[in-house]
């Protein structure tokens, strides 16, 4: 009887220890550009591994289309990870001949545990490396300035989460399924000009935070947990907004500071299937030189940046090894970086520039600054995507209103290599008809209308 009941708890613990603990996963699967793409993009396809054992382990990794057979292997390849280390296996398909629904399906075998995920991707057929739509949008849970977001701030603070989830849920219905929440903190303040490394930080939480106890006067409890759960649902994906420690800043404080935040954010949300990258929040200049205005300090300025994401990108590489890093500045004085660019993007996966309508008038156009970065990015295979002003400033008290849609149909057709297009903002910009309560001016319903019309004319 003892060696019979014996015999049964080694095989229940066999079994047991061959099942994948979804909390404690070792792999991940991402692919750049998500969603729908035109057969003109390359399909980006990141496998990532964590050792979590305290011994050395190797993987194998093998990468499908559509199904797990010989004939449908894309990639395979063999890779050792040391313990407690993690490592990111990529293989970069081109799509003209993949139009149609497809399903990427990635199986790691450490030869104990076989891991397998899949991820959907959608090709349609372009004569342009643009789907000339809007795909997702930034998201801002409170405007940073009240007299930008005069017409919607006194609403969207008092949204609940609730509100929030509806508001990812109308997102959607204009086919907007990439989110980038704008920042996780608020504190207006501007690199050269405070004092937090002596004094501390004193910017405040939008969800509980362990690390700085202070939050936004918002109804919402936890805003970031709503917008994830509800993407979750709708199969949407989600850009983790790190940030704010200083506008434009980022120097050695503001990097240990995005250290810290980056780690408690994927801890605290990383089990959500739409988590699907970091978005650093300070934004700049296309220069890299973060509107420094003394000649003598740009070039610090610039190096600053290319220290600070070689140093992020590595340190989130160690628990998301397969999770994207997205830089958003906006287009004015490429040229004058064309020297750091090729070194940055080694660490940042996507840039998402932005103001391509107001370049100053000594700069190149938006279209030559477009084709530059274009370059940038084609020669370091990163992703080019682009921050689309969906807004106007109001011509004599400069809060934000919605865009004529014909503006935004001119630079859907205007700016077309851009991989993906994502707005500023839906919140307060785009307004659902159906949604319980109108963030902003009614001009928002009826941007809400006239872009689901364009969009509708696209099918």
């Amino acid at each position: 009887m003892y060696l019979h009941a014996l015999a049964i708890a080694l095989v229940s613990l066999l079994l047991s220890s061959c099942e994948v603990d979804k909390s404690k996963s070792e792999v991940g699967l991402t692919l750049i550009p998500p969603s729908t793409i035109t057969n003109q993009v390359k399909l980006d396809i990141r496998g990532g591994i964590r050792n979590i054992t305290a011994k050395n382990k190797t993987y194998e990794v093998s990468f499908y289309w559509d199904e797990e057979s010989e004939d449908a292997k894309l990639y395979e390849e063999s890779v050792n990870v040391q313990a407690g280390k993690s490592a990111c296996v990529k293989h970069v398909i081109p799509t003209q001949d993949k139009v149609g629904q497809h399903t990427v399906i990635m199986v790691v075998d450490d030869g104990f545990n076989t891991y397998k995920m899949q991820k959907p991707t959608h090709i349609i057929a372009s004569d342009v490396r643009s789907t000339r739509r809007i795909d997702g949008s930034f998201v801002g849970f409170y405007h940073w300035s009240e007299q930008e977001g005069k017409m919607w701030n006194p609403i969207i603070k008092n949204l609940t989460d609730e509100q929030w989830k509806e508001t990812v849920h109308s997102m959607n219905k204009l086919d907007m399924n990439i989110i980038v929440i704008q920042e996780s903190f608020r504190n207006q303040k501007y690199v050269g000009d405070h004092n937090i490394e002596q004094d501390g930080y004193q910017g405040k939480a939008f969800y509980p935070s362990e690390l700085y106890t202070g939050r936004m006067p918002i109804a919402a409890h936890d805003p970031i947990e709503a917008v994830l759960t509800q993407a979750d649902e709708e199969g949407m994906y989600v850009f983790m907004g790190v940030g704010m420690y200083a506008w434009f800043d980022y120097t050695e404080g503001s990097l240990q500071w995005h250290k810290k935040v980056a780690k408690e954010l994927w801890e605290k949300y990383h089990h959500h299937p739409s988590f699907y990258g970091f978005y650093v929040s300070e934004e700049g200049m296309g220069s890299l030189s973060c509107f420094e205005e003394d000649p003598a300090k740009k070039p610090v300025r610039q190096e600053e940046v290319l220290h600070f994401f070689k140093e992020f990108k590595k340190y989130v590489s160690e628990f998301a090894p397969d999770k994207p890093v997205m830089f958003a500045p906006n287009g004015w004085g490429v040229g004058e970086a064309r020297d750091k660019y090729p070194i940055l993007l080694q660490s940042v996966d996507i840039i998402c520039p932005f103001a391509f309508a107001r370049m100053p008038g000594n700069d190149m156009t938006g279209v030559e600054a477009v084709n530059l970065l274009q370059k940038f990015c084609d020669d370091a295979n990163a992703h080019l995507w682009l921050d689309l002003e969906a807004f106007l400033f109001h011509e004599k008290e400069y809060y934000l209103v919605p865009r004529p849609i014909e503006e935004i149909k001119n630079d859907l057709h205007l700016f077309n290599n851009f991989e993906k297009v994502v707005c500023y903002q839906y919140p307060g910009v785009f307004n659902d008809p159906e949604m319980s309560v109108c963030i902003g001016e009614e001009s928002t319903i009826q941007l809400f209308k006239d872009y689901k019309a364009y969009l509708d004319s696209l099918k």
